[in-house]
């Protein structure tokens, strides 16, 4: 009996071929990637709605107050970029699971991403006005 020998050989071993990252070359660093972004978010989501639940009676110049302390201010900036980051890097593989033809995805992880880039820049923007403003 004769071997098939129609399918091409790899010279690589099957330990070579597992440690890949597979077909994307990039799967592994997304992965980690959002896992430290969940994981960078905790200590700021709790700080921020320990802080929410403290001032929850308080007056809006009491809240000014509070996010124009520049710890407060630089929290909120980076619970709003880290967690908008971390929501786009999970958009962006439910739409790579689910969204089929190649053309429908590019544009929809173009759209969202402009759309998430959008709101993180307008709610960075909100708390540096209220942060910065004097007294208005």
């Amino acid at each position: 009996m004769s071997k098939n020998t129609s399918a091409p050989q790899s010279l690589r071993s099957p330990l070579g071929r597992a440690r890949g990252l597979g077909s994307s070359r990039s799967g592994v660093s997304h992965w980690w990637v959002q896992r430290l972004t969940a994981m960078g978010m905790l200590p700021l989501v709790l700080y921020c709605l320990i802080s929410f639940i403290l001032i929850a009676d308080a007056d809006l110049d009491t809240a000014r107050a509070w996010i124009g302390q520049p710890f407060n201010s630089v929290a909120m900036i980076l619970l709003l970029a880290v967690g908008f980051y971390h929501a786009s890097l999970g958009l962006q593989v439910v739409i790579e699971d689910y969204i089929s033809t190649k053309t429908r995805r590019i544009l929809t992880l173009a759209f969202t991403k402009m759309i998430m880039t959008a709101f993180a820049v307008m709610s960075i923007y909100s708390i540096l006005l209220i942060a910065l403003a004097d007294g208005v």
